[in-house]
């Protein structure tokens, strides 16, 4: 607990540095690869520098919660961001893309410490009648940084160098690490537990995996190549021994008997869904803004403000929410919001007015904002101190999959549609049946290059390819809904004391 009321500040400030640093570092780095690339070859395990954060990031994540559990969350936190800095000015050094991948895991795992233990820490020292507006505050931050991220790197890439995309985290870091080491004390007492080695590295394994399965199959290696199936078997086998230790584990990394909980149950699945859907808006909105209308990617990444701001106006209002209506009643309110905005988007076409597409965006963010706060809440209600860092890093972890999951099974479909549309008009036409990849007509340059007919075949292919692949995100976003209504009637009451506490398991 905080030792003086003044000092809350500080440590709400360290908390919003270290998330916003380490959240914004999943996209950040996206718009700078190609200049990467550039300067330091490696074509051909490019890859490896993203995967390498994510699969770092999401296997420490629940180690590092049940970690804080069990010895307190801030030597936790304060190792996360010491290694994430560490990481971040060898990334920065970076010789070579291997170098790079290396360098982008030590980064990760400091990652996977910051993002869950932040949230945790909001719930030891505030009281139920804060924490909503807390973590309203603390999601208006993930969520900015989502589209924040790339319009910086595009940003700093385009005006500074590459290198700052990381150099600029060790002075937000710093300030983060001084604020936490001075100003946070802690009332947790300790007690000596057993840690659960083996499921540590069976769940990293299959993490690495099938993250790794993922991001190289149809890419690397073909989808039934001996790699990407050899892969996926791992990942199997892996994941069944992991279900197979925690079930004996006395102290397990993530505990099953949590999930026997409905509200916590419903809550991991609601993350995971809208991870995968809301995922794409940041990926293709900015490709569509691009390859459609033309622009710069700093422009286009401007285009996304009105989402983004959307998106922290949702997580403050269902913060706000959370001690006046129940999670599922406040979910259901994101979903009225968030589903037709997916929808919506799955009409986007090269005629619609930029402005429609705006409204679009903010129908979305709107939408997705309530979960950044709703759930990180839901997540760990009903749990004590001892189980709250468990609950939220596994919380954290199921978006995180639910957005590689999504990136990767919409990616494909987008680019399977895309190459079939400029099969099909382009057959036999030589170098324009070459573009398969629709970065390729972003640049003004390579626009200015192409005639006039054939570019807006090109981008009416692109539109439609985009568009039906926010048609089909709708079926993770359906799903979702489906599954908040599962939630049950629990919600945080104002006054702890006086108000009698609510039942896990009442529907």
């Amino acid at each position: 607990m905080i030792a003086r009321e003044s000092n809350v500040n500080f440590v709400v400030a360290a908390l919003m540095l270290g998330l916003l640093m380490a959240s914004m570092d999943n996209t950040i780095v996206a718009t700078a690869m190609g200049t990467i690339v550039g300067e330091l070859g490696g074509m051909d395990k490019f890859v490896w520098v993203t995967s390498a954060y994510m699969v770092a990031t999401m296997a420490g994540m629940p180690i590092f919660g049940k970690l804080s559990d069990m010895y307190g969350r801030k030597r936790f936190y304060i190792f996360g961001l010491i290694v994430f800095l560490v990481g971040s000015i060898l990334c920065g050094t970076a010789n070579s893309i291997v170098e790079l991948s290396i360098y982008r895991a030590i980064q990760g795992i400091g990652g996977g410490a910051l993002m869950p233990i932040a949230f945790t820490i909001i719930f030891d020292v505030f009281p139920p009648e804060k924490r909503g507006k807390m973590t309203g505050l603390f999601g208006a931050v993930f969520g900015t940084s989502s589209v924040f991220g790339p319009l910086l790197g595009a940003y700093i890439t385009e005006y500074v160098s590459w290198h700052w995309i990381f150099y600029i985290n060790v002075p937000i870091g710093a300030l983060s690490l001084w604020f936490i080491s001075v100003y946070y004390r802690e009332s947790l007492e300790h007690r000596k537990q057993s840690i659960d080695w083996w499921g540590a590295i069976t769940l990293v394994g299959a993490v690495v995996s099938l993250m790794f399965a993922l991001e190289l199959g149809g890419n690397q290696y073909a989808w039934d190549s001996v790699q990407i199936l050899g892969l996926f078997t791992a990942f199997l086998l892996l994941f069944i021994v992991f279900l197979l230790v925690e079930k004996r584990a006395s102290e397990p990394i993530i505990s099953f008997a949590m999930f026997r909980q409905r509200l916590f149950a419903t809550t991991n699945a609601v993350a995971l869904l809208y991870g995968a859907a809301f995922i794409i808006t940041t990926v293709y909105l900015p490709i569509f803004i691009q390859g459609v209308y033309g622009g710069s990617a700093t422009n286009s990444g401007l285009l996304l403000t009105p989402m983004m701001l959307a998106s922290v106006v949702g997580s403050q209002l269902g913060g706000f929410l959370t001690t006046k209506m129940s999670f599922r009643s406040i979910m259901l309110l994101s979903a009225v919001f968030f589903v037709p905005g997916i929808f919506l988007l799955g009409t986007l076409s090269p005629e619609m007015a930029r402005s429609t597409v705006t409204v679009y965006m903010i129908l979305t963010g709107f939408g997705v904002g309530f979960s950044f706060s709703v759930l990180g809440m839901s997540a760990v209600h009903g749990f004590d101190m001892r189980q709250r860092g468990s609950a939220s890093s596994t919380n954290s972890f199921a978006r995180s999959l639910g957005m590689t999951l999504g990136i990767t099974v919409f990616g494909i479909l987008q680019r399977n549609q895309f190459e079939n549309g400029m099969a099909s008009a382009f057959s036999g036409q030589g170098a324009v049946e070459a573009i398969t990849d629709p970065r390729a007509i972003l640049t003004p340059e390579a626009r200015a290059a192409i005639p006039a007919p054939v570019l807006e075949t090109i981008t009416d292919i692109l539109a439609s390819s985009i568009a039906q692949t926010f048609m089909w995100a709708l079926v993770p976003a359906i799903l979702a809904v489906a599954c908040i209504a599962l939630m049950g009637n629990e919600r945080v009451f104002a006054k702890a004391k006086n108000a009698p506490q609510p039942n896990p398991e009442r529907g």
